[in-house]
């Protein structure tokens, strides 16, 4: 296999196997049983899904639909509530909750009351550890003082918001006009009202972004001091959502040009006091994050890194997607199918993937080589025995390859060099099993 190159696609490996490999092999009995073997005493992470924005984000990949109004949201959020209760009573009191994410779409449309009575079903369902994360993503075009305060009243312990960039004419080119004063507000208001810790977002490869630009966005970004920053690559994937037309192709940076703009951002973010965090997040010294990094204890999923060690998530809402140690799940992803099934009294599964002993191999070298850079072989023989061996002989001719091998051996770890560390993704895509059989499309990996 020829060495990768930075024009090349990957997956973001957020699972192993990739979601293009679920499968509707994994129905609602497979879950069943799945859940019914979760031990007595785990720390259960959940996630919510809220499918919907208010406005629609060119750039956006994720499964949400805009609506202007609160109907088709108040329909969801009842249906919602059947699947708590549902899934609720199938975990039974085996677990508690230890994190719960709201992800979307966009969370904070959810009315203040609905927010509330969402967390209070949620708590009444679910036992709650008293030091259980609550995080929330945030728009913040959707903040007012009662969403403040429903936020706050909920538990809230992180807030995570969009920004993408600040540059008005990137903003126009995606549909998303959000001013730096608006976004600052939020942060005061959150912060005066104890919220401890906020997350940012940017974006680089949107159209008409320059290395100045982002530069310049991730300066106002910083003049905010968030606790952690996510510097993600813009994945320009038309072919699966069709609003991405919208954006002008011939306006989108280059290859090269994006790599740029990612090493210059990461650059002022690192001189501006902060610990880079696997391949494009970054915490302030002594964030559970930046200890979580430190401790080889890092751990990636569907929301990107985190210090989240539950082995078991759940996810509630359409598409959401599901983590037990039997293997992956996904919710339906229509809205209607997926009322209907809830309020039946179902599962509302959709597909997945069982884990085989090589997946369960494999996804934690690729795991290892997404957070650390790195894995031991040692660790490796450790965990798997024997099995271990035939992806160990697959990294020792990795670090063969001349001229620029994508590993090298330290000692008993295969290491990413420094030169290659942007394009891990490319790097970890050379231990994924299901890649060559699979006919998925991928993003640019840089």
């Amino acid at each position: 296999m020829n060495a990768p190159t930075h024009a090349d696609t990957a997956p973001r490996y957020t699972s192993y196997p990739t979601a293009p490999h679920f499968h509707a092999g994994i129905d609602s009995a497979t879950v069943e049983g799945w859940i019914s073997a979760i031990p007595e005493g785990e720390r259960l992470s959940l996630y919510i899904h809220v499918p919907f924005c208010d406005r629609l984000c060119w750039f956006c990949a994720c499964h949400t639909k805009q609506t202007r109004h609160y109907k088709p949201v108040a329909t969801f959020l009842e249906a919602l509530h059947h699947e708590i209760r549902t899934v609720a009573a199938k975990v039974g009191d085996r677990a508690k909750v230890a994190a719960l994410h709201f992800g979307g779409g966009s969370p904070t449309l959810v009315s203040p009351n609905d927010m509330r009575d969402l967390m209070a079903a949620l708590r009444t369902q679910f036992a709650f550890l008293p030091d259980a994360a609550i995080s929330v993503e945030i728009d913040p075009n959707d903040m007012d003082e009662g969403r403040l305060d429903a936020l706050a009243d909920i538990g809230m312990t992180r807030a995570s918001l969009g920004i993408q960039d600040f540059e008005e004419k990137v903003q126009k080119a995606i549909n998303r006009d959000q001013s730096f004063e608006d976004t600052k507000a939020v942060i005061d208001g959150l912060r005066a009202r104890g919220v401890a810790s906020v997350n940012l977002d940017i974006l680089y490869g949107l159209p008409h972004q320059t290395q100045g630009t982002v530069v310049a966005t991730v300066e106002k970004v910083l003049s905010l001091r968030p606790d952690r920053i996510a510097l993600f690559g813009y994945a320009h994937v038309p072919w699966f959502k069709k609003h991405q037309t919208m954006i002008d192709e011939a306006a989108l940076p280059g290859t090269d040009e994006r790599l740029a703009q990612s090493l210059a951002a990461a650059a002022a973010i690192v001189v501006a006091g902060y610990d880079a965090i696997g391949l494009d997040h970054f915490a302030l010294p002594g964030d559970s994050l930046a200890r979580a990094a430190a401790s080889g204890e890092l751990k990636r999923n569907f929301q990107g890194y985190t210090d989240d060690g539950c082995e078991t998530l759940i996810g509630l809402g359409p598409s959401s997607v599901s983590r037990y140690r039997q293997g992956y799940t996904q919710n339906i992803t229509a809205t209607g199918e997926y009322e209907r099934r809830v309020k039946e009294g179902g599962l509302a599964i959709a597909r997945g993937v069982a884990l085989s002993d090589d997946d369960r191999l494999r996804a934690w070298v690729i795991e290892r080589l997404m957070c650390d850079f790195a894995f031991s072989a040692a660790e490796a023989s450790a965990r798997f025995g024997q099995a271990a061996m035939p992806v160990l002989a697959e990294a020792a001719l990795m670090a063969e390859e001349k001229p620029d091998a994508p590993l090298v051996r330290e000692g008993d770890r295969f290491v990413v060099p420094e030169a290659r560390r942007p394009l891990v993704r490319l790097v970890a895509a050379r231990f994924d099993a299901y890649l060559a059989r699979g006919t998925a499309r991928h993003s640019a990996a840089v």
